[in-house]
């Protein structure tokens, strides 16, 4: 018999032998499906952050910070610069002739959770009406925009659903200022809808501020980027750098993804050590039952390889339910839901969704497998060397 042919006949005899072993089989299974789903869901925090802040950029869009600050918060642009910055060439207008370039203030906020009543740090960003032309991605799906010089706000929509107090038509207190909320906008998800925005030069007077934090303009051509960072660096009246939008957001979601992902391969690895073993108890089971039915199959001339294999190969089908059906619980429980948490790079709170990808999933298997193949070894390996005058007198 052909050795493909005795590897069939081996693992077909062990998988009918699975249900009779149904507590080792599902201990394997639900160990691996709990590692593949702590893993999944951790790490799909980090994507659900880092797709959050990368959907933020246009490559279109610039944004202007002082030389030296890594966030808006850490930055300065005075009055004067900013108005000589938003008519450089490289900046586009609008159809009136308007510079598409909006100073902005940025400051953070104390707003009590939905879920604990803690307070927590709410970017406050005070916009230009630029603001709007620049990021037209901007819908209000409540209310209306905020008027010129009054003390108005309007919330992103996902900061809406985390923060208390932020329903159009309530009033709240920024700096001994009330604030009345009469508008809900969303952005695509992105991290504006984490933010409150309100009128530039209202923010700046009630936060008792003399000039900007940043600036964020359209480009009069994508690939302008270069020129108008030449010409800021060749001015002396200037210490300002300049960077891409992606590129700035990109950084933004650096540490805090990494700390994400840190955690999540370090839960799981402790968990997958655990299955492991289980995976090892199991199929060291199923070796043992079957002894009398191995050493026949080799007494009549099945090799070692055979043997292996189909040990293998159950190990590996247990773990590929298990990391299955972690998958799918990962799925099924994360996949779109809400959180905010703080991003260290701003020290203010960003919500974002949990976001469940193919290739979150496909890693998740990957890791089942890799259980399996690990905690299928051992005994494979005892199986194939047992002798076989002992495997018949076991019976």
């Amino acid at each position: 018999m052909g050795s493909l042919r005795q590897v069939l006949a081996i693992t077909w005899m062990n998988l009918r032998s699975v249900p009779q072993r149904p507590g080792a089989s599902l201990v394997v299974i639900v160990g691996i499906a709990g590692v593949v789903a702590v893993l999944v869901s951790v790490l799909s925090m980090a994507q659900g952050f880092r797709h959050t802040l990368a959907s933020t950029g246009r490559p279109d869009r610039a944004i202007l910070l002082r030389s030296g600050s890594d966030a808006e918060l850490a930055s300065s642009i005075a009055r004067d610069q900013a108005q000589i910055l938003a008519n450089t060439p490289e900046i586009a207008r609008d159809s009136q002739g308007q510079p598409l370039a909006s100073a902005e203030l940025v400051v953070v906020a104390d707003l009590p959770r939905r879920d604990t009543g803690t307070p927590s740090n709410v970017p406050f960003r005070g916009v230009q009406p630029a603001a709007f032309a620049i990021r037209d991605e901007l819908r209000l799906v409540q209310g209306r925009r905020f008027g010129a010089g009054l003390r108005e706000v309007i919330v992103g929509q996902k900061a809406a659903q985390q923060f208390q107090g932020l329903e159009v038509g309530a009033r709240i207190d920024f700096r001994d200022s009330d604030w009345e909320v009469v508008g809900i906008f969303a952005s695509g998800g992105d991290v504006h809808e984490s933010e409150v925005w309100a009128d530039a030069e209202t923010a700046v007077s009630a936060f008792r501020r003399l000039g900007f934090q940043s600036m964020t303009a359209k480009l009069a051509i994508t690939d302008d980027l270069d020129a108008l960072r030449q010409r800021i660096d060749a001015d002396p009246r200037f210490s300002i750098s300049v960077l891409r939008e992606p590129e700035y957001y990109a950084k933004q979601s650096q540490l805090l993804g990494t700390l994400i992902n840190v955690l999540g391969y370090t839960v799981a690895s402790f968990m997958a050590i655990g299955a492991m073993f289980g995976a090892l108890n199991c199929m060291y089971s199923a070796v043992a039952s079957r002894q009398v039915e191995i050493g026949t199959l080799r007494a009549i001339g099945f090799g070692a390889a055979p043997v292996v294999v189909s040990v293998m190969a159950e190990a590996l089908l247990l773990a590929l339910i298990g990391g299955t059906a972690g998958g799918a619980l990962a799925y099924l429980y994360c996949d779109g839901a809400s959180l905010s948490t703080l991003n260290f790079e701003t020290f203010s709170q960003v919500a974002f969704d949990f976001r469940i990808t193919p290739a979150l999933l496909g890693q998740g298997v990957l890791w089942a497998l890799a259980i399996g193949l690990l905690g299928g070894l051992p005994p494979a390996i005892r199986a194939a060397r047992l002798p076989v005058t002992e495997a018949l007198r076991s019976s």
